[in-house]
């Protein structure tokens, strides 16, 4: 094997808010492996922005929230401005408020938990049509999931929009493989990044995955789920969609 894995690709990766976060060690990788790389960003745009110089070449980042139709309508023209296509979109996105999290399965109120849905499952179809323009044959959509097969402690309504979202990537490889558009999800074992830190309870996951997966987890470490990512994004699974890879170390398969 000669070259780059992701020599000559333009990717869209969200989710990037420190350089602890997936998206980044994905966008780090990516551009690592020859790819041409736009940012998302939402909220803290000025964090992300200095975020993104830390990559080894500085990337441009967009505004973009999921749940806003006015900038999912406006995607494709402001990426358009740093890359006239794009060959793969990372979706990294996930949020719950926290009555939604630690404990509040059942008293978490109906818009609480409309939110978590809309920004953690529905998201997945709103960025892969917003992105649709960009994208020709041969395209790859990659998200992240925590496998969603198991009601996990504390983890709760995410728990659901996350098997939503499962679903919906299932949904999607359907309709875009016509399109010769591929979608998989990548289920990572528990990291500490940013959105792991606002789960109550967290440190039941660590305890388990420590004692549990055979081949050990660094909980520090979001790089082995960023290989997967860029891999899934490459020629190097040109036929395969609907797809979850489980990047645990193996906790997934190892009974209690």
């Amino acid at each position: 094997m000669g070259g780059l894995l992701l020599e000559g690709k333009r990717l869209l990766v969200t989710g990037v808010i420190t350089d602890a976060s997936i998206g980044f060690s994905i966008a780090k990788i990516a551009q690592e492996q020859g790819a041409q790389v736009v940012l998302t960003g939402f909220g803290r745009m000025s964090l992300v922005e200095r975020i993104a110089k830390r990559l080894p070449a500085p990337a441009p980042v967009i505004e973009l929230d999921v749940t806003n139709p006015e900038h999912l309508d406006s995607l494709a023209d402001r990426v358009r401005e740093h890359a006239d296509g794009i060959d793969g979109v990372v979706h990294s996105i996930g949020f719950a408020p926290q009555s939604c999290l630690g404990g509040g399965f059942l008293t978490a109120p109906w818009d609480d938990v409309a939110t978590a849905l809309h920004v953690s499952t529905f998201s997945l179809k709103s960025l892969a049509v917003a992105a649709l323009p960009l994208m020709g044959e041969g395209g790859s959509i990659v998200g992240l999931t925590f496998d969603a097969a198991k009601a996990w402690p504390v983890y709760d309504w995410m728990g659901v929009a996350k098997a939503g979202l499962e679903s919906a990537s299932r949904y999607l490889a359907r309709d875009l493989g016509p399109k010769g558009i591929r979608v998989n999800l990548v289920a990572a074992g528990p990291l500490r990044t940013m959105a792991a830190r606002s789960i109550p309870g967290f440190e039941q996951f660590e305890e388990a995955w420590a004692t549990r997966a055979p081949l050990g987890w660094n909980l520090s470490d979001p790089e082995p789920t960023a290989k997967a990512c860029v891999s899934l994004l490459s020629d190097w699974f040109p036929a395969t969609t609907g797809e979850i890879v489980h990047v645990d170390g193996g906790f997934h398969a190892i009974g209690t």
